[in-house]
């Protein structure tokens, strides 16, 4: 998708965990937007997003010098107790952008100089192998959260065509794996999969977070609804899909290959 890159200067890059992340005491998004553009992304409801004169998807703005600002906020924030980071919450710390601004690798090379308590790096990115190296010296303080929200590429091309490929994504766990950096993959939101998705999962990872509309975009599904994504589960005749209780059907689909204390659903999935 084409997007416009903008850079701009932070003043802060720590913000307070609350609600869905109050588990977290700090989140962090090296980014504003996100050009990956994903139809049913609860962001396109925040104020970040309706208060900008641009389509979802189609901005970027990089916060220059973040990890310096990182520093200095991280001493501060270690006064009032464990400092653990959700990155990111409202945009992909590994999107296009960051190929060339590099502002999430900065922050990774401030935090394996200096760690937090503990990192959780959400993406849906193969891009984050290119930080192995910084990756690996966190230890046990990381974890990779890799959306894989289906096995089906027809699938992710009708929902979220400006994403990497699933088969890469995979490729990107096995690289993770190999090198030792905790990961897990996070099937959210529960997308249509076939019944060998937990198979092609099961050598890759041995955490999974299960995540839908409902429980996961902060308004029980409603912000979900008014971007009209239940339209498109119509249009592929997947209507069944869309629903409070559809994530059920792959969760116990999981079970059947995960052991039960490797499988988390929604918010328990994505704690420290």
């Amino acid at each position: 998708m084409a997007y416009t890159l903008e850079h701009k200067t932070p003043k802060s890059v720590l913000n307070k965990g609350t609600g869905f992340l109050s588990g977290y005491s700090h989140s962090l998004n090296p980014y504003v937007g996100c050009s990956f553009g994903c139809s049913y992304c609860y962001v396109r409801r925040m104020p970040v997003a309706t208060f900008r004169d641009q389509a979802w998807g189609t901005w970027v703005d990089a916060k220059d010098g973040a990890a310096d600002v990182f520093r200095k906020e991280l001493k501060r924030a270690r006064n009032n107790g464990p400092v653990t980071i959700f990155m990111s919450s409202s945009t992909d710390p590994y999107q296009p952008a960051e190929a060339k601004a590099g502002i999430t690798r900065s922050l990774l090379e401030a935090m394996a100089n200096d760690p937090p308590d503990f990192l959780l790096v959400q993406t849906r990115s193969p891009l984050v192998k290119r930080d192995i190296d910084l990756l690996v010296r966190l230890g046990n303080r990381v974890r990779v959260s890799m959306t894989v929200e289906t096995d089906r590429e027809d699938v992710r091309r009708q929902f979220t065509p400006g994403t990497p490929a699933i088969e890469a994504r995979l490729r990107t766990l096995k690289l993770l794996k190999e090198a030792g950096v905790p990961t897990q993959a996070t099937i959210a939101p529960v997308l249509p999969c076939t019944d060998g998705f937990p198979r092609k999962l099961r050598p890759l990872v041995e955490r999974i977070c299960i995540d839908d509309y409902f429980m996961g975009d902060g308004s029980g599904g409603r912000r979900t609804r008014s971007l009209g994504i239940e339209r498109l589960y119509g249009e592929m005749g997947l209507k069944e899909w869309y629903g409070p209780e559809a994530y059920r059907y792959v969760y116990d689909r999981f079970l059947e290959t995960f052991p039960p204390e490797q499988v988390f659903i929604s918010q328990q999935g994505f704690e420290p």
